[in-house]
């Protein structure tokens, strides 16, 4: 047996590609890193600190005043019941609307991809379409739909246009990943006597958690940093988080809170970073699964 020795000089440790690379990285973590250094440590700093103007430093007199005040007593308008009243709200609109829109695009993507529909790929495009066309150009026609049938300004209505605005993000997803799938497993199954209902729920959704995760943090964090939506269609009484942060930030009389600002938008910011934090590995694999085929 012969040994093969490597041919070249060795290649050095530290070369200036390596270099250009670990700079281009820190500067990347630093810019997005230091904001939120920012606003953790003015959350955590009275006022009487936070008027020296040294917003880098870590406080010297440490407290969370402001989270307590920022989540129970913070005037969000003529109320002073603090932040928590908008996120038990969001909860309330999350919850349902990625369920719902999840299911939806599921089945969407199921019915696109593996069954003959008359037309699928017309129905796909123009569903497509409505993805890429603003928002804003729906919002007086849904407000006078929603008005019509009577449910403008509840629950019902803003879950309902997050599932619709969620569908055709949710279909894409699960149509591409269902095409990457073994279509033996499809048929096989269409031998032993399945139908629409049997194969998807007893073959293809146990095999889509990948992807499920995927679509629950696009959907969760979508959903629940949304603000247009909310304000449009939520109604006074089911304002999610970001309307009632908005309204801390601009309903302040005489000196200005910034530790309290600081802190609402922190408690804003937790749900969809805990997601973040806990799914992420999910999420990189259900993109690589759902990227195979297209």
């Amino acid at each position: 047996m012969t040994t093969v020795i490597p041919q070249g000089s060795r290649p050095r440790r530290l070369t200036a590609g390596r270099i250009g690379i670990y700079a281009f990285l820190i500067t990347a973590a630093l810019f997005f890193t230091l904001p939120l250094w920012i606003m953790i440590v003015t959350s955590l700093k009275p006022m009487d600190e936070i008027r020296l103007g040294n917003i880098l430093a870590w406080p010297a007199n440490l407290t969370f005043d402001a989270w307590v005040k920022a989540w129970s007593s913070a005037c969000t308008g003529l109320e002073c019941n603090g932040i928590s009243v908008g996120f038990w709200n969001s909860v309330r609109i999350l919850i349902p609307s990625v369920i719902l829109s999840i299911a939806a695009g599921a089945i969407n993507g199921y019915a696109l991809s593996l069954w003959r529909v008359r037309g699928a790929n017309l129905l796909f495009g123009i569903l497509l379409l409505g993805a890429f066309i603003p928002y804003q150009v729906f919002l007086y026609p849904l407000v006078r739909i929603f008005s019509t049938t009577g449910i403008y300004n509840s629950l019902l209505c803003i879950i309902i246009v997050h599932v619709i605005f969620g569908l055709p993000t949710m279909t894409l997803l699960f149509r591409n990943y269902y095409t990457g799938l073994p279509i033996e497993l499809f048929k096989a199954a269409r031998i032993d006597g399945g139908g629409f209902w049997t194969i998807f729920f007893r073959v293809m959704l146990p095999m889509s958690t990948p992807m499920i995760v995927v679509a629950a943090i696009l959907q969760v964090t979508g959903i629940w940093n949304d603000f247009i939506f909310g304000l449009t269609f939520a109604g006074r009484e089911n304002l999610p988080m970001t309307v009632q942060l908005n309204n801390i930030v601009h309903s302040t009389q005489g000196e200005r809170a910034y530790n309290v600002d600081m802190a609402a938008t922190m408690l804003a910011a937790l749900v969809p970073l805990v997601v973040y934090f806990v799914s992420g590995r999910w999420f990189v694999r259900g993109i690589a699964a759902g990227a195979v085929k297209g």
